[in-house]
């Protein structure tokens, strides 16, 4: 029997009615209704129930999801999902760079702004790496999202006490190098299996080049986006790329709900709302580093294409989590600042009192008030986990800034963090592997462990990209940038 995962109206109910507690809403009628019709609930991990519905269960989901969607909320001023109301909320907004760059290592480039209360802000402007700088930091940074994803495929899906023991029982603890089978105890291994579609491709001992991913998918989709479109593309660009590009099946959450809604005839941004329970998840927070990568410098013209881009399938917080993870990657690509400024520049772009603010802000004080980062992830854990499902973009966002301030940027100690985190692994240690790498600064600052198994080329059936080099895709990405400079 095909159950399509991620779409079915009896599953989406229950993400719903757990969305509508989050997001300010009173669900509690309506839950009431489905559960007194014998309604089930959401899969707790996977995308769909194992058994279908009676038909009129089916209806009624489809019912109450439209009427969920027709509920007030209580956070919509603190949690915004129109730019101009986005930038309203955030008082230190960055300001896009309006003069010529500074000369590396000057005061004027390095400078901080001071604002009302002595806050520190992020700088006017940065002094732009080399071309020949820039690609290295680019070729960096595929490596490290090439990694970080890789470090955590054979465990997405398994709880936080399964990715200890796993890890504990052949050495690996805390995580330091890739997961193994070799020496693992057979109890354990049936306990807790390896992500089925991740195993045989993603162990230590059967690693040969970068399989497919989601999370390398869409930064090769941004590209394709980029080079037809320019980086003035609209949201209804990116809806027509992936119509063009993406196949369906390699859709997941959020992104599978926006691609049937286009399919239905839905239009952007409603393709984000209707009956998509998944609209605060981490799926546009993965399509992120492109943005970020081809602005280096530039944290608002990132955040605001990370906007374009993520408004075809979130709203508000999923959304935030984009402009995040752009604005901090903008302000890492040029070399010039450590994770910490680098973090901040990322919350300028975000609500100040929205829930992804605050969960950001509260990973990074964890991490700086705790050595042992155990205690920092049972502390994101107990605030979190019975509140957000497992790819839900606030708690991943949390412990992926959480990691990054915990290792204070280090390549290994980033992403080995935000794996041994759980959660969202394989997209937690993509994007903390893109900006420490770019951090790094080049290919040779990386751990040969990391890179080599990699072979330089990766799997992916978006476009022509299949075997693509990392080495190529950087000097792709970087001819893509705003930065005037014919040679090196």
């Amino acid at each position: 029997m095909l159950r399509l995962t991620w779409v079915q109206p009896e599953d989406l109910i229950g993400h719903e009615l757990r969305q509508a507690a989050q997001d300010g809403r009173e669900p509690g009628r309506i839950a009431a209704r489905w559960r007194a019709a014998g309604g089930p609930e959401a899969p707790p991990r996977a995308g769909a129930s194992s058994a279908p519905v009676s038909r009129y269960l089916r209806l009624l989901a489809e019912d109450l999801l439209d009427e969920l969607a027709d509920l007030p909320s209580k956070l919509t001023d603190d949690e915004p999902t129109p730019l101009p109301q986005i930038r309203t909320l955030c008082p230190n907004w960055p300001t896009p760079p309006a003069q010529p760059a500074q000369p590396a290592g000057s005061r004027a480039a390095g400078a901080a702004r001071v604002g009302a209360g002595g806050t520190r802000q992020a700088p006017l402007s940065d002094p732009p790496p080399t071309p020949a700088r820039l690609r290295l930091r680019l070729e960096a940074a595929w490596l490290g999202r090439a990694a970080g994803c890789l470090l955590g495929k054979p465990v997405e899906k398994l709880p936080l006490t399964a990715i200890r023991q796993l890890a504990q029982s052949t050495g690996n603890w805390p995580l330091n190098t890739w997961f193994t089978a070799r020496g693992l105890p057979e109890e354990l291994a049936q306990a807790h299996p390896w992500n089925r579609r991740s195993a045989a491709t993603s162990l230590a001992e059967n690693i040969d080049g970068m399989p497919e991913d989601d999370d390398l998918n869409y930064p090769l989709l941004n590209l394709l986006l980029l080079q037809r479109h320019g980086p003035r593309f609209t949201t209804t660009d990116v809806a027509k790329l992936w119509l063009d590009e993406l196949p369906a099946g390699r859709t997941f959450t959020a992104e599978r709900i926006a691609y049937r809604n286009l399919l239905s005839g839905l239009e952007p941004p409603f393709t984000a709302r209707h009956r998509n329970p998944f609209r605060e998840w981490i799926g546009a927070l993965i399509r992120a580093d492109v943005h970020g990568w081809t602005n280096p410098g530039d944290p608002a013209t990132a955040a605001e294409q990370a906007y374009r881009d993520a408004t075809l399938t979130h709203t508000a917080n999923g959304v935030y989590a984009a402009m995040f993870t752009a604005a901090t990657i903008a302000r890492a690509a040029t070399g010039t600042h450590d994770i910490h400024t680098c973090l901040r520049t990322g919350l300028t772009v975000v609500p100040p009192r929205s829930r992804l603010a605050k969960a950001v802000t509260h990973g990074i004080q964890l991490a700086d008030s705790h050595r042992d980062f155990t205690t920092v992830v049972d502390e994101l854990h107990a605030t979190h986990a019975s509140t957000y499902h497992w790819v839900h973009a606030i708690p991943n966002t949390a412990l992926i800034a959480a990691a990054l301030t915990h290792a204070d940027g280090d390549f290994t100690g980033s992403i080995c963090r935000a794996v041994s985190g759980g959660w969202d692994t394989d997209s937690n240690g993509a994007t903390a592997g893109s900006i420490a790498a770019l951090l790094a600064g080049s290919p040779a600052a990386l751990p040969d462990r990391w890179t080599s198994p990699l072979k330089n080329r990766l799997a992916t059936s978006v476009g022509d990209f299949n075997g693509t080099g990392f080495d190529t895709l950087a000097q792709l990405t970087s001819s893509l940038t705003q930065l005037e400079a014919p040679h090196p």
